[in-house]
């Protein structure tokens, strides 16, 4: 990667922030503060980690208010994670393979393909499919029979478009990514062998959704399984059939939804949340790690234990539950020393 350097000036001008300090100093990267060097740029989000700042030997730094004594330039700023974010990009861009489809490739005839494609080795594109402008599939990436995808769509290694999934524009795919795949569904006979109950909907996918590595989103029984724009997957999640996931949701890591889960817009599920299935997390819920969710929960609240409540009353139990044993131990003791009926 080829190393590039732009003044601060220049810098603060693209990020739109003000500065404070020398603006001729030349940055040529980002990096965290206690990594980050002479020509690099950190920031400050959090006030807890205020007291670090003074040990920093970044160049310069993002800051929501201006610092002061602080002997480095200060760039100010509204949103300084985001703005780090973007500084971020600045001096890093993935590499982009070429336009074209690599002679391993297996195209189908009747499959369209939009203009600045690039479509890598042992990939493979079925019968009807349509991929939009500035594609890239990586190599290995499988695309089913009639999927329907639109522009500067993004597929890592792996990565698998089931038949007739839809995915919008801008969507990206990390590696093994599985969008469509069959939803978990059977009947069980008499005798408790099992039918398959063929999973005859799809998965869509809407505009600028990323979804990473190894998650699952599965088409529906029937009708559809939804993810709305903007939402953010993390690596190993399971999107049962028939679910809804909202506009700017953010679902971590290792977190399952049971078919026919609904999630409003702008919720946050913590990392291994599990979702019983049937229900409803509204608009701005926040879900705290490891919950098991077997019920609604309301617009704007945040919940956690299993099973969920209310956080704040989960904080005061769980500092009760540690105090059991001695609070066990002290209630047999009185049972002993008590006088009898």
């Amino acid at each position: 990667m080829q190393a590039v350097s732009i003044l601060l000036s220049q810098l603060a001008e693209r990020l739109g922030c003000r500065i404070v300090g020398d603006s001729t100093v030349s940055i040529a990267g980002v990096a965290g503060m206690e990594q980050a060097g002479s020509d690099q740029l950190t920031f400050l989000a959090n006030p807890k980690y205020a007291h670090k700042v003074k040990d920093t030997r970044a160049g310069a730094i993002l800051v929501a208010e201006p610092i002061p004594a602080l002997p480095i330039p200060q760039l100010i700023s509204t949103n300084p994670y985001l703005d780090f974010a973007r500084a971020l990009a600045s001096f890093y861009q993935p590499p982009r393979p070429k336009a074209g489809i690599h002679p391993t490739a297996s195209v189908a005839d009747s499959a369209h393909i939009g203009e600045n494609a690039s479509i890598g080795a042992f990939a493979v594109v079925g019968e009807n499919v349509v991929i939009g402008e500035n594609a890239v599939l990586h190599p290995h990436v499988v695309i089913y029979d009639g999927a329907q995808i639109g522009d500067d769509f993004l597929a890592h290694s792996h990565a698998v478009v089931r038949e007739f999934c839809r995915v919008g524009n801008r969507v990206t795919l990390q590696n093994s990514v599985v969008v469509g795949g069959d939803g978990f569904g059977f009947a069980k006979r008499a005798d408790g062998t099992h039918e398959k109950i063929v999973q005859s909907g799809v998965t869509i996918i809407e505009d600028d959704v990323e979804i990473q590595s190894l998650t699952s989103v599965d088409r529906a029984t029937v009708g559809e399984t939804r993810v709305r724009r903007g939402a953010k997957i993390d690596s190993l999640v399971q999107v049962g059939h028939a679910c809804v996931v909202g506009e700017d949701d953010i679902i971590c890591a290792q977190t399952g939804l049971a078919g026919s889960t609904i999630l409003g817009k702008g919720v946050l599920l913590a990392g291994q949340v599990g979702v019983s299935g049937h229900l409803t997390i509204h608009d701005g819920a926040i879900v705290y790690a490891q919950s098991g969710i077997g019920h609604d929960v309301p617009a704007g609240g945040v919940v956690s234990g299993s099973p969920a409540f209310d956080a704040r009353e989960w904080l005061r139990a769980i500092t009760a539950f540690q105090k059991l044993p001695d609070m066990l131990r002290r209630m047999r003791q009185l049972e002993k020393h008590s006088p009898h009926d």
